[in-house]
């Protein structure tokens, strides 16, 4: 008798990588929308300065932040099917990363122009995950899938 093996594409690090911060997006926006994790969320809105809610009692959020990381997650999972769509999402992401921390720096926090809404927290976490992903994508993108 004789058995058919169904061999499946093994994944480069990039790609493990971007679809791990991919989901990890994903929750974040998710978590974004639950009272509990969200203090404040009574005073959720749309974009702006003026919510007051915060995910985890620390970052700024609103629906338009949590729709960013939602979509951050789905472009994550989506371009980690390919090693280049991984490295791209992880350099090209933290860049994005990068000029938020930069807009946060420069924006008034108490002003219309905040309208994404960023605090202090939300300025070094952007830090973080610009100078991770864009790490990440450097030592990773240029591996290639494990041999089967």
């Amino acid at each position: 008798m004789s058995r058919s093996v169904t061999s499946t594409q093994s994944r480069t690090p990039a790609q493990v990588v971007a679809a791990v911060v991919g989901v990890v997006f994903l929750l974040v926006g998710i978590a974004g929308f639950i009272p509990g994790l969200t203090t404040h969320y009574d005073m959720l809105s749309f974009a702006g300065h003026h919510s007051g809610a915060m995910l985890l009692g620390v970052f700024a959020v609103s629906i338009l932040h949590n729709l960013v990381h939602l979509a951050f997650g789905v472009a994550g999972l989506a371009l980690a099917r390919t090693a280049s769509g991984a490295r791209t999402f992880l350099i090209a992401g933290g860049a994005i990363y990068l000029v938020l921390w930069i807009y946060g720096l420069v924006v008034d926090h108490d002003s219309a122009g905040n309208f994404v809404p960023v605090n202090t927290a939300d300025n070094w976490l952007h830090l973080g995950l610009a100078v991770g992903m864009i790490a990440l994508g450097l030592a990773t993108g240029r591996r290639t899938a494990p041999a089967r």
